[in-house]
């Protein structure tokens, strides 16, 4: 029956034409057939009819024996993906008879070609495994086709969202701000952050570190004791921050209390410190010299009901410009190694009954000032001269020199750079 020269399929019998049961010999030889079919340009014609047709049972299936099917030439091997068996790295490799044991298809243990795509079961492994060595050209979705290169792919990521977080974190700089304070220092223990007391620094810390980060540091230009005022306090603040500086004025005032304002911010200087960097500090210290006391001033002004002598005042403060040793207006010995400031300005103001004495130094001893002004009451009282200045300051001995001024009376008026 059928064609001559072809031989008779073993499903002969099950319902297909006699003239279709029957396959002429491809008259290019064995070797030919296959490399067709091989290479995607023939295919076997399907068997059966309807719901029958499908793989041809006329193929022979793939050989499974203990002895290696013969290899072809590489221009006939079957483009496929590496099995995971035969990366050099696997667990499974160099296992004594895992070869004999379980031998692969021969379509799985033959490399595929540079120029075909890898197409069925590996292709989704392969690339992969190659694009996690940086050796594939392009990766394949799960659909099969073809994506952008994984290096292109990478640089267009970068482009998009910027460096990565550990790149961007080894070229980020760190920004200094440089903040102009006014505060009430009435409720507070002084600048400096004390672990069980309120503080100006501290307040401005947790706020700056709530809208800049943790890391954000505060250094303030004049360590103000307890209980005194300023209107021109000068803090630094490093951040890494890019947020504008009317954003950081504007949201730091609303998160500090109603007592302390941020008047001005700008960016300053890579490596500015308000402290370090300050070459001079003015202070003033105001007396209500009324005979009765200002409701308005109290929280601000040291009542002295006596009248003052300003001229003897004046003359007395007088001998304390210039260079000198302070060591007799500090508050405690040995609390400073530098005692020597100089007093660049020394005034006494009047204004009715107000007077305001403004000191500017470039440096200050602990309740310098305060000191200073006790002493010049007591000269304006009467009860010393003014010539007694000159020798409390040449005495170096604290319990020469008047009393503390009350702290309410003194202001931080402004910093100097």
């Amino acid at each position: 029956m059928g064609r001559a020269g072809g031989e008779p399929l073993s499903h002969a019998d099950r319902g297909g034409r006699p003239g279709r049961l029957l396959r002429r010999a491809d008259p290019r030889g064995p070797v030919a057939s296959a490399r067709a079919q091989l290479l995607g340009r023939g295919r076997s014609a399907s068997q059966g009819r309807g719901d029958e047709r499908g793989p041809d049972r006329g193929v022979a299936g793939p050989r499974v024996s203990h002895r290696p099917p013969t290899a072809l030439s590489p221009a006939l091997r079957l483009p496929h993906a590496v099995s995971h068996r035969r990366d050099r790295h696997h667990r499974c490799r160099g296992l004594p008879g895992g070869a004999q044991r379980h031998p692969l298809p021969a379509r799985r243990r033959r490399l595929r070609p540079d120029g075909i795509r890898a197409e069925g079961h590996g292709a989704r492994e392969l690339a992969r495994r190659q694009g996690a060595h940086g050796r594939a050209a392009a990766v394949l979705d799960r659909s099969g086709g073809q994506r952008r290169p994984v290096r292109a792919r990478h640089r267009a990521l970068a482009q998009s969202h910027g460096p990565p977080p550990a790149i961007a974190a080894g070229v980020s700089t760190v920004r200094v701000l440089r903040l102009v304070l006014a505060y009430d220092g009435t409720a507070y223990a002084g600048w400096q952050v004390q672990p069980d007391a309120p503080t100006v620094q501290g307040h401005l810390t947790h706020a700056a570190r709530r809208l800049l980060g943790p890391a954000t540091r505060v250094v303030g230009a004049s360590r103000t004791d307890a209980g005194v005022h300023a209107l021109g306090q000068v803090a630094s603040v490093a951040t890494e921050s890019a947020l504008s500086a009317t954003a950081v004025q504007g949201a730091l005032n609303a998160m500090l209390p109603a007592d302390i304002r941020v008047l001005r911010v700008g960016d300053a200087d890579a490596g500015f410190d308000a402290r370090r960097h300050a070459r001079r500090k003015r202070y003033a210290y105001l007396i209500d010299n009324g005979a009765v006391a200002s409701p308005l001033l109290r929280r601000y002004a040291w009542h002295v009901r006596v009248s003052l002598d300003v001229s003897a005042m004046r003359a007395g403060l007088g001998r304390l410009r210039g260079v000198h040793d302070f060591s007799a207006f500090r508050a405690a010995p040995g609390r400073s190694q530098r005692p020597v400031c100089h007093v660049s300005a020394l005034h006494v103001v009047q204004h009715r009954s107000r007077l305001a004495i403004v000191v500017s130094a470039d440096r200050y001893l602990h309740h310098m000032v305060r000191n200073i002004v006790g002493s010049a009451v007591a000269i304006g009282r009467g009860t010393r001269p003014s010539a007694w200045m000159g020798d409390v300051l040449a005495s170096r001995d604290r319990t020469t020199a008047g009393p503390t001024a009350p702290a309410q009376g003194l202001t931080l008026l402004r910093v100097l750079y």
